[in-house]
């Protein structure tokens, strides 16, 4: 106890003799441990986020696209012509024993004015049944009907950004008239708010309109009838991948499709959408962690290029101490020991920046702030580490010097 503590002692003294030196070299290590953190952190923050948003576009939860999948997950007719339609969805709602509610919905953008001010924004056309799909809520007003579905009513429900760019701060959306492409219609609700995506959406940024209006006045059809995507939802209890092939072999019925042709559509399920996305998380993780852990590399060098200036200077001290009586085993341990603490003290206060860091770039990219007591952990032992592996060369150097030659060193 009494020789670690000597130890310790004669190597903080060492490294208070030229502190801007030991400073620059901490600097590498604080660089690369707040750059390992940071790199966690954020991907446990979107991974987070990408679930939270699976979570809240409902439960038990299936989205139909058009376009069947190939290899590599691709979906061969993207972005042509949509191979569903709404008899589709009124088919999986009527022949479907495990469906709870069905929704199907067309996307386009258009400018919207109410007074002087103007907002270009997300149209959704879609049903009444949108709510029980997508687990959203109506906090104030209503949201429209079947009757309003029939009549192609001019209504509007509007997510929360959207009356933050046309209303006044503590004006009431709820009855007022908006104008969409010279259309006047009526806001009749407002949508709880979701935040953003994680991707830098903004979900709020949303105007709801009937399918049968939007298809009519705003967003137009070439065919009638024609939607980009149906959402089902399942009962509770329902396996989703039974559910899954229960509504393909509807639609591949509808679709006259033989048996050896592929699917013109693809069904989707949130397990498979968050699997998917994880394991992108995941790739995307372990590529920033490698690059990051580069600079712990880097730092590690560091401190062993100012330990070999430091053998050198150190030469005559060396030679004394060894005069005195100190073994080859002292001057490794005390040169090891000033490694160690050269990367801990690196270690830690990178641990703070990375988690500072880490904070400010949740907060302005909108994801959650995931504190991960192993990755600190993992830093502290990994950093400790590199002090160790780079810094055994040069203890070892000079616990080898002879003390002759050394004691002669100018």
């Amino acid at each position: 106890m009494k020789f670690f503590r000597m130890t310790l002692t004669a190597a903080l003294r060492a490294l208070r003799r030229n502190k801007m030196r030991s400073a620059l070299t901490i600097l590498g290590i604080v660089i690369g441990v707040a750059a390992v953190i940071t790199t966690v952190g954020l991907g446990l923050g979107a991974s987070t986020a990408i679930q939270d948003q699976i979570r809240s576009l409902g439960t038990n939860l299936l989205i139909v696209v058009p376009g069947t999948r190939t290899r590599g997950g691709a979906h061969s007719g993207w972005g042509g012509a949509s191979s569903l339609s709404v008899l589709d969805a009124r088919a999986i709602e009527r022949e479907s024993r495990g469906v709870r509610a069905v929704s199907y919905a067309r996307r386009g953008s258009a400018q919207v004015l109410y007074g002087n001010a103007n907002w270009k924004t997300t149209i959704q056309a879609t049903t009444p049944s949108y709510l029980d799909v997508s687990d959203s809520e109506v906090i104030s007003g209503e949201f429209f009907d079947e009757r309003d579905m029939m009549n192609g009513a001019r209504v509007v429900v509007v997510g929360e950004t959207i009356v933050s760019q046309l209303f006044e701060k503590g004006e009431d959306p709820v009855g007022a008239v908006i104008r969409i492409k010279d259309t006047s219609f009526r806001v009749i609700g407002v949508l709880g708010s979701k935040g953003g995506s994680g991707f830098g959406e903004d979900r709020d940024d949303l105007l709801l309109m009937p399918f049968t209006t939007a298809e009519r006045r705003v967003l137009g059809a070439t065919l009638p009838g024609v939607v980009q995507n149906i959402i089902v939802s399942g009962q509770t209890g329902t396996d989703s991948h039974e559910l899954s092939l229960e509504i393909e072999e509807i639609l591949r019925q509808r679709h006259r499709l033989r048996a050896e042709q592929d699917s013109d559509f693809t069904v989707h399920s949130q397990e498979e959408v968050a699997s998917t996305m994880g394991n992108v998380t995941r790739i995307l993780g372990s590529v920033l962690m490698g690059v990051a852990s580069v600079s712990l590399l880097v730092g590690g060098i560091g401190i062993m290029n100012i330990l070999l200036v430091s053998v050198t200077e150190r030469t005559r001290e060396i030679g004394i101490r060894m005069a005195v009586g100190a073994k080859g085993r002292h001057i490794l341990v005390q040169f090891l020991v000033e490694a160690m603490i050269l990367s801990v003290i690196g270690g830690i206060i990178g641990i703070a920046l990375g988690l500072a860091g880490t904070q400010v770039i949740a907060h302005f990219a909108e994801i959650p702030f995931v504190f991960s007591p192993v990755a600190i952990l993992g830093a502290v032992l990994f950093s400790g580490s590199v002090g160790v592996f780079f810094g055994f060369y040069p203890a070892r150097k000079a616990s080898n010097l002879d003390p002759i030659a050394s004691l002669r060193y100018e």
